[in-house]
């Protein structure tokens, strides 16, 4: 997949997080020619993280790639501008149309090291700190995971629990990476291969 030097890549977080979790590769990108910008978004509804995301993208000039981690594979597939020509999906959650985040998130069978994740009394939800090491930054150094527990970002519920709009890789080319879906789900193979939608996918293994 080639685009253009004026193309821009926006970076959406995930939950937990924010733009500095992409801080690797923003100078690899632009040495290859692309402008990089990190979307900010609240973590407070999907409704207000798409809207954060809007924003972001309104900011930018030229075509656009759009790439999203985690939680925000939901968010990513709200942009529907017709500047974006690709979404990313890095380790990234894809709900369909109706679906919730949670709903895809707990589809499968929970890993024995997965953190107990409950809302507070505000319905924010905080990663545990033993959830660093275990399953949000595994292959982290210490002094990564120092961090990321020092300056996380808590999720809310609303988050995970608000139905998908449409979503964009129904019509956009898409570029997956490890996207969250039973394998046998007829979404999943329409956001990796295809499928039955109009876009194009490429599967980036690494």
């Amino acid at each position: 997949m080639s685009f253009s030097e004026n193309a821009t890549v926006v970076v959406v977080h995930g939950a937990w997080a924010d733009g500095s979790s992409w801080q690797a590769i923003v100078r690899p990108l632009e040495e290859r020619g692309l402008k990089v910008i990190a979307a900010p978004i609240p973590l407070t509804s999907l409704s207000d993280d798409a809207a954060a995301l809007k924003r972001t993208i309104a900011r930018t000039k030229g075509p656009l790639i759009i790439a999203g981690h985690a939680y925000a594979g939901a968010v990513i597939a709200t942009a529907n501008d017709e500047r974006v020509k690709a979404l990313v999906y890095v380790a990234a959650l894809a709900p369909d149309e109706g679906e919730t985040v949670a709903q895809v998130f707990y589809r499968d069978e929970t890993h024995p090291k997965a953190p107990q994740l409950a809302p507070d009394a505000d319905g924010f939800i905080w990663m545990p700190d033993e959830g660093f090491a275990n399953a949000f930054a595994q292959n982290a150094t210490d002094e990564q995971i120092a961090l990321s527990k020092a300056v996380q970002r808590p999720i809310s519920v609303k988050s995970i629990q608000e139905p998908a709009p449409g979503p964009a890789w129904k019509s956009k080319a898409n570029v997956v990476s490890a996207c969250r879906r039973r394998p046998n789900d007829q979404s999943q193979n329409a956001a990796l291969h295809g499928g039955t939608h109009e876009g194009d996918s490429e599967i980036i293994r690494g």
